[in-house]
């Protein structure tokens, strides 16, 4: 099964209903990125870091801009998506948006996670993220099955424990 159409040209921004928006994401902001994940890195561990050993105790400013700079490279071959959630003056990353091709059994189109700052924990803003990314996935994205929302239709360890894409 294709992940994506050929012809498939990803979004470069999207409006979500409080007024922040998403775009891809690269090497340029690692600056912002880095004190983001930093700042809200004993969560995000308990999210990815069994799944992905991310992020590392002591992600390095270098490190972070490598894996950006990977992250962009796989944007721009399509082959994964990591979208970045911003106010308009995208002074600081308030969270991120992953879209992955499938790694995980299953007939599903995408695996796909996110996450907010710390600060925005339970807030108007992570409340219209988390509504917002499966119907954007559902009108923006021609995935060939709904996706997986990890974290949300099945929890990180009941994602670990399914066996790899065969």
């Amino acid at each position: 099964m294709p992940w994506l159409r050929d012809d498939f040209q990803h979004p470069t921004r999207a409006e979500l209903p409080t007024g922040q928006h998403l775009r891809p994401m690269g090497a340029a902001d690692t600056e912002i990125d880095h004190p983001a994940v930093m700042g809200s890195r004993e969560r995000l561990w308990t999210l990815y870091g069994e799944a992905w050993g991310w992020p590392p105790a002591h992600l390095t400013i270098e490190a972070d801009r490598e894996d950006l700079a990977h992250h962009e490279r796989e944007i721009a071959a399509h082959e994964s998506f990591l979208y970045g959630l911003f106010e308009d003056d995208e002074a600081e990353l308030l969270g991120c948006l992953y879209i992955d091709p499938p790694t995980k059994a299953g007939d599903v189109g995408a695996e796909v996670s996110w996450w907010v700052v710390d600060k925005l924990v339970g807030s108007d803003v992570e409340r219209s993220f988390d509504e917002f990314v499966p119907r954007w996935l559902a009108e923006q994205w021609p995935l060939p099955a709904p996706p997986r929302l990890v974290g949300w239709d099945l929890t990180w360890a009941e994602w670990n424990a399914l066996p790899a894409r065969g």
